[in-house]
């Protein structure tokens, strides 16, 4: 896992402007601890950071591939291709010669010998920028689900383009400017595959590449979900899920580095444990290495919600001790959440002020925590997308709901601070009128409504349920996966999420709703494909989303934080607040009314100072 950047110029030689992209370079050291390199030559500068995780000594980056003397293609690259050992058998066997053992390679002789076609034949999670000194062409392809992030910038003569807008941005010619629509797709909780928060700059969206040439930008799909035919029985269907993720899980595990998997004692990551744990065991390397998140004082300051009924901590040391896991609990305490370099590293991670809050923050420290004793982890992401596991698939009104069934419950608030007001109400409601959160979300889901892909003779109920499959894959686990790269990178810590294997994906996206729930259940295929794997009381736990601290003294740190701000005439948030709201925040005993709409103007302040944001409303 790694960063990749570069620039593209066809109106000058950029074999001088080695401060430039060094200087986009470095703002990626976090993405790869272990190594840096740049190439330059003629109309093109590409840069790379390198974490290493397999074939360690032989992956360097940029990777170039010769002949006769001369450069065929430079890669800068990003990620991990998990059917690299295939693709080199089939590759030497048309005549390609290996110098390493690094997926990089492989990548790079696919790219020699498909063209753009080599993203077709990739399962993984992936990123790359390929060069083609012969064609003066670049080629930018991001993996099929968007696990890893590539961002785009076209200039009058080129390209500039990065793993993160803070590579693109630091160059001299970027400015830092977010416009009306670019707030609103912040402040709304929305995430438009495509769309960035930064004026000229787009995100390659997934399954996509993008061609860059001296007559232009153009941008190809190569894959997406599609409406296929499900003719397997239920039993036949279940069994076809348990094989997929064996072997899924079985490639993801190969790495040259200590590896782990992140364990909520929920149905996805206990089963994707149960899974490693008996597959390590089985090659001789168990016991399979856990981590869970805590909380200091969760236990006694737990309130029970439709949201989250249970805590994770009894169930997690469930499934590990049902599996013999080596099991660490990574307990965080409220100052370690309010610390302001804490916040300030993820922010930096992000790039802006659009995430969860206290959540962020905690799952940043988490992986921290677990960087010190593994480089790559296994995680849950997308199960929930991918089986039905959230309640807006099971509850009417957000079923019938004309708009994204998360923001009917205002999941972003409830996600961080009980749901009690919109995270936008400490916000001027001129400027919440003018951006028209209502109007944009609305536009932005009609548009991903008229993606969906049905199949002739579906009854109303298995369209509308394929509505929101398509919706919650394509629209809300892209929130969660840009969440989960880039506080897991800020560490150096590679997050590899086997739910999202698009042949797994494919595969239950065409399933028919009933059977995704024929045991009367949210995630009934992943339950009965896993089940004799876990512990009783773990495949019977309702679903519960990563946790959130309980503990009062943290609400009541942000209204000290929110004092601050307020005291400050010169902050450059204030002119975006409503005052007599902000007045009653601040008098809140208890801080938990106003808490996310505080973590986001807390958020949004620290941004606009750091990046130097102009906005233009």
């Amino acid at each position: 896992m790694c960063g990749i950047t570069g620039w593209i110029s066809y109106d000058r030689d950029l074999t001088g402007e080695q401060t430039a992209i060094d200087a986009m370079t470095q703002t990626m050291a976090c993405r790869g601890p272990d190594a840096g390199g740049t190439w330059l030559a003629g109309h093109a500068a590409l840069g790379h950071r390198r974490l290493a995780v397999i074939d360690l000594p032989g992956g360097v980056q940029p990777m170039t591939a010769t002949a006769d003397g001369r450069t065929e293609a430079v890669l800068s690259y990003s990620g991990e291709v998990y059917n690299h050992r295939e693709l080199r058998a089939e590759l030497r066997s048309r005549g390609h010669v290996f110098r390493t053992r690094s997926d990089t390679e492989v990548v790079l002789r696919a790219y020699l010998e498909w063209g753009a076609g080599c993203a077709e034949r990739l399962n993984g999670m992936y990123a790359f920028a390929a060069w083609d000194p012969r064609t003066q062409e670049l080629l930018l392809v991001r993996d099929r689900m968007g696990i890893k992030p590539l961002y785009c910038y076209p200039t009058p003569d080129g390209v500039l383009f990065g793993s993160e807008p803070k590579a693109i941005l630091a160059h001299q010619a970027v400015p830092a400017i977010v416009d009306a629509e670019g707030l609103a797709e912040l402040v709304s909780f929305t995430k438009t595959p495509g769309h960035a928060a930064y004026q000229g700059m787009y995100e390659v969206r997934p399954g996509h590449t993008v061609r860059v040439r001296r007559t232009g930008v153009s941008a190809h799909r190569y894959w997406g979900l599609e409406a296929d035919d499900h003719t397997d029985d239920l039993p036949t269907t279940v069994g076809r899920v348990r094989e997929l993720l064996i072997d899924i899980v079985a490639r993801q595990l190969v790495a040259d580095v200590p590896l782990c998997t992140l364990l909520s004692g929920g149905l996805d990551s206990s089963t994707l444990t149960a899974l490693a744990a008996g597959q390590l065991a089985a090659a001789g390397r168990g016991p399979v290495r856990s981590f869970a998140v805590d909380f200091a004082g969760h236990a006694e300051h737990f309130r029970a919600s439709d949201l989250r009924p249970t805590p994770d901590g009894p169930y997690a040391h469930a499934l590990a001790d049902h599996v013999g896991a080596d099991h660490r609990d990574i307990v965080l305490d409220t100052a370690a959440l309010m610390d302001r370099d804490h916040r300030a590293r993820v922010l930096g991670a992000r790039d802006t002020p659009d995430g969860f809050g206290d959540a962020d923050t905690s799952l940043y420290l988490l992986f921290k925590a677990v960087r010190e004793h593994s480089t790559v982890a296994l995680s849950g992401e997308s199960a929930d997308e991918v089986f039905g596991g959230y309640g807006w698939f099971h509850q009417p009104h957000t079923v019938r709901a004309d708009t994204f069934p998360w923001s009917v419950v205002d999941l972003a608030s409830s996600f961080v601070g009980g749901g009690r007001t919109a995270r936008t109400a400490l916000l001027d409601q001129s400027l919440v009128g003018k951006l028209d959160l209502a109007g944009y979300r609305a536009a932005r889901y009609h548009d991903a409504l008229a993606e969906v892909p049905h199949r002739d003779g579906d009854d109303p109920t298995e369209r509308r349920m394929r509505e929101l499959c398509y919706l919650g894959l394509t629209r809300f686990l892209q929130i969660l996966l840009d969440r989960k790269d880039r506080t897991s990178m800020a560490v150096g810590l590679e997050v590899r999420v086997p739910f999202c294997d698009h042949r797994l994906v494919s595969y239950v996206f065409n399933t028919p709703w009933a059977m995704k729930t024929f045991d009367g259940r949210e995630k009934s295929l992943l339950r009965a494909a896993a089940q004799d794997l876990l512990p009783r009381a773990v495949v019977d736990r309702v679903k519960s989303p990563y946790p959130a601290t309980q503990d009062p003294r943290y609400a009541r740190a942000l209204r000290a934080e929110l004092h601050r701000l307020a005291a400050d005439r010169n902050a450059p948030v204030r002119p975006l607040l409503d005052e007599r709201t902000l007045r009653a925040a601040l008098t809140d005993p208890t801080g938990e009314r106003l808490r996310a709409s505080t973590e986001l103007v807390l958020g949004i302040d620290a941004w606009l100072r750091r990046y130097d944001i102009t906005l233009e409303l």
